[in-house]
């Protein structure tokens, strides 16, 4: 084990792959993943289901019984609701959000998709960022997903991270670099 990787995030990518191996010998890999979407969606939205999972007092029992109600009212996959019953029975239930996380970033990696941090400094259209897809998709030679946000701090232009590679054209950084600049003269 790599001394940067710590324990819990590499037993969250070992129970996410084993979780998309599952998957996708049972041919279910796209229902799985709408599905982890979904409880991911809800477990972000509630504090109250974030406390319990995170609780570790609560009872293996207290908390299978709990999420089999939850997991039938949502009515998620068997393959979800026997993952989630081993994570509670291995006591890895707090490592859930991590887990779903991971496996959502291996299942588009392995689709050949990219993620992609879009910061610009002002709101785009979504022609613009269809447009700014499309040809990064096209650069790259991959699809590209873009997270897209607003910083009114840059004053002006973008900023485009795809993994370790950073373009930034935002007057923001332009300025920083000339202040650098007049202080080594």
């Amino acid at each position: 084990m790599s001394s940067s990787k710590s324990f819990s995030s590499e037993t969250a990518n070992r129970y996410a792959l084993a979780l998309y191996e599952l998957a996708k010998d049972s041919s279910e890999l796209e229902a799985v993943e709408k599905d982890i979407s979904e409880f991911l969606a809800v477990y972000n939205t509630s504090e109250d289901l974030k406390n319990f999972i995170k609780n570790p007092t609560q009872s293996q029992s207290t908390q299978l019984e709990v999420l089999n109600k939850i997991l039938t009212e949502m009515s998620l996959s068997k393959i979800i609701k026997n993952f989630l019953s081993i994570l509670v029975t291995k006591r890895r239930i707090f490592f859930l959000k991590t887990i779903f996380l991971n496996f959502l970033t291996l299942a588009s990696k392995k689709r050949g998709e990219l993620k992609a941090s879009l910061v610009s400094s002002k709101n785009l259209t979504n022609e613009e960022l269809k447009n700014l897809n499309a040809e990064l998709s096209e650069t790259m030679a991959t699809t590209i997903t873009l997270d897209y946000k607003v910083d009114e701090n840059l004053i002006g232009g973008l900023k485009i991270q795809i993994g370790s590679l950073m373009v930034d054209t935002s007057i923001k950084n332009k300025l920083k670099k000339y202040e650098q600049i007049m202080l080594e003269v």
